[in-house]
């Protein structure tokens, strides 16, 4: 007589769709399925305003406190390199964890941060170094955060859901970096560095809430990726398994082109439009602010529509229009009308490349695995980044630059 199953265990065999059951495993007092997504995204929505008006604020006195634009860029690389560094170690983490838990403590690690800036503040004390130490503290946390969120959200809902979720996570980053900034600068008068500073960790306090009402299931203990190995092993399990599938690996590949491109593209944007406007900065931030309303649009169209139904078709088509108004049609346009359509149909497009890609990954990677597999996607994806940055200033001051001038190479294009 064979040992009674769990429902996960029967469905499996039976072949039945696994998230309906899933969503049906656990209910009760907590949320699930698509209404659970919706209160962790709402929670995450209100953490990433407070997070992205705290920078806001810093920014500022970090400013007005040095007058160097390399302590600035400091802040930014400690708190970015932790995150890329430990994402292979985090996504071991997150498959051996319950993934609820790690995005709590992803959260509470980032208030108690924020908390002792706040304190620091308050009593006259706070050193930029002090920003350096909490933005490395947050950094580390932070690398557990999107192989958790990411494989929450495939155990959560149905697949056919994939591409709604992904969209509503995207608009909530790009409606955030709209309303952050306009806050932060609203309310730094009236209530300052530290008013802003406490409202944040309120909004950290919110995200844990909503967490604490939902349910999340856990993998199935068996199948593919659940034996049990070393960390290091782990650690280095989610680059053989990208490796040993071609069409993942390729697809990721794409991906890190396009991204080092795109960075190239948006170091040089600044200068590029500062240099053709005569210094005029009200243009460029109108340019920049075509970027986030794109976002914003193309997030809220993606949240509706879900994606076309071959998801690498949107990938494709998406990355091929992205090119065209983000690369070629920003750099032959000589005016700010030009610059803001173009600014606004890239962003416009890339919250459904990226949610397709993103639906495509939760499809076809086993649950199990995803942490590992997620937060090496994300530090491969991620490394063209800091590459495009360090590359885009040489390559337009001693070679694109001067290809441009009376009598280069270029001189017949720009002219």
């Amino acid at each position: 007589m064979s040992a009674k199953k769990n429902p996960v265990e029967e469905a499996a065999e039976m072949g039945e769709d696994r998230q309906a059951v899933l969503s049906s495993v656990g209910q009760g007092r907590f949320l699930s399925g698509m209404r659970g997504f919706t209160v962790v995204w709402v929670g995450q929505l209100v953490s990433l305003l407070g997070t992205g008006m705290t920078r806001f604020a810093l920014t500022i006195w970090a400013w007005q406190v040095t007058g160097e634009a390399t302590a600035l860029a400091l802040v930014g690389f400690f708190s970015f390199a932790p995150t890329v560094l430990m994402s292979p170690v985090a996504g071991a983490i997150v498959d051996r964890s319950n993934r609820k838990m790690v995005m709590m403590l992803s959260d509470l690690a980032a208030g108690l941060a924020t908390a002792a800036v706040l304190l620091l503040q308050a009593s006259g004390r706070l050193e930029i170094w002090h920003l350096y130490v909490t933005g490395a503290f947050t950094g580390a946390f932070q690398a557990f955060q999107f192989p958790a969120y990411s494989a929450a959200v495939t155990m959560m809902i149905q697949k056919e859901q994939y591409g709604r979720a992904n969209g509503m996570i995207g608009l909530a980053g790009s409606a955030s970096n709209i309303l952050a900034p306009i806050l932060a600068g609203i309310l730094i008068g009236t209530v300052g560095i530290t008013g802003i500073m406490a409202f944040d960790v309120i909004t950290f306090v919110v995200a844990i809430g909503a967490l604490l009402l939902i349910h999340i299931p856990q993998p199935a203990s068996s199948g593919e990726g659940r034996e049990r190995r070393s960390l290091w092993k782990d650690s280095v399990y989610g680059f053989k398994y990208i490796y040993e599938r071609p069409s993942l690996l390729g697809l990721l590949l794409i991906f890190l082109a396009v991204n080092l491109a795109l960075s190239l593209s948006f170091t040089l944007l600044a200068p590029m439009i500062l240099a053709r406007t005569g210094d005029n900065t009200i243009l460029l931030g109108t340019v920049q602010s075509a970027f986030e309303v794109g976002g914003v649009a193309g997030g809220l169209i993606m949240s509706a529509w879900g994606g076309p139904r071959r998801r690498v078709n949107g990938v494709l088509a998406g990355m091929a229009l992205s090119f065209v108004f983000g690369q070629i049609l920003m750099g032959l346009g000589r005016g700010p009308y030009v610059w803001a359509v173009a600014a606004f149909s890239t962003l416009f497009i890339l919250p459904i490349v990226n949610g397709c890609s993103q639906a495509i990954w939760q499809a076809k990677v086993p649950p199990a695995v995803q942490g590992r597999v997620f937060a090496t996607r994300r530090l491969i994806a991620q490394i063209s980044n800091p590459v495009g940055t360090v590359l885009a200033g040489p390559l337009a001051d001693y070679v694109f630059g001067p290809a441009m001038m009376p009598g280069g190479a270029l001189t017949p294009v720009f002219d």
